[in-house]
């Protein structure tokens, strides 16, 4: 029996955007994906742990184009200092954000991610939090994207399980990856006020 991870002191929520959740085209199993988000969040508040919701602006005419109902978050945020959100652009959660500031200012040094999707910004800002020695651990039940369509000629139709596993395996030995959400427990940081760039 494999021993439990030890407590992570941050939660990076990344795009779990309505768009991406709901209405006519949700990744598969989006009700599973945002009940295990949403435990998540709530033992992460309790413990006093910092969050930080990642909300992609996509470009215009995309399901998450800025100010559509498709881009606003599907979860609520809670208000403090401990829970923030910070828009991005890039796949990488932290290229042009303050997500390495809201990480520093919390004394933050391990952290869990969890979200959409999991082959691109799940991928991406894990990669980077690795190469930024943060420990990352990385929930296979708490991240989720779409099937990948079938290339003529080049391969079938890769179901979306598949695609988050090899997203996984392609973060190499250094993450630690567990089976599921519940193991993951949360200890407090040295918050401190720290502003959204939601206006930024």
């Amino acid at each position: 029996m494999n021993p439990l991870p030890a407590p992570v002191q941050a939660l990076l929520v990344v795009d779990l955007q309505s768009a991406f959740v709901t209405g006519g085209s949700p990744v598969p199993d989006a009700p599973r994906l945002l009940d295990r988000v949403g435990g998540l969040l709530r033992r992460a508040r309790a413990a006093g742990a910092l969050v930080v919701h990642l909300q992609n602006d996509g470009p215009a005419g995309e399901p998450d184009e800025p100010h559509t109902p498709g881009w606003e978050l599907h979860l609520p945020v809670h208000g403090g200092p401990a829970e923030t959100v910070i828009l991005k652009t890039e796949d990488d959660g932290f290229e042009g954000t303050t997500l390495e500031d809201a990480l520093t200012a919390a004394g933050a040094r391990s952290l869990a991610v969890c979200g959409v999707m999991s082959e691109m910004c799940v991928l991406a800002t894990a990669r980077r939090a690795l190469a930024l020695d943060y420990r990352v651990v990385l929930p296979h039940d708490a991240h989720a994207t779409y099937d990948i369509p079938a290339a003529p000629g080049i391969s079938e139709a890769v179901p979306a399980a598949m695609a988050s596993r090899v997203a996984e395996w392609a973060l190499g030995d250094e993450v630690e990856v567990i089976a599921h959400a519940t193991e993951i427990t949360f200890a407090g940081t040295r918050v401190e006020p720290f502003a959204d760039n939601r206006t930024a």
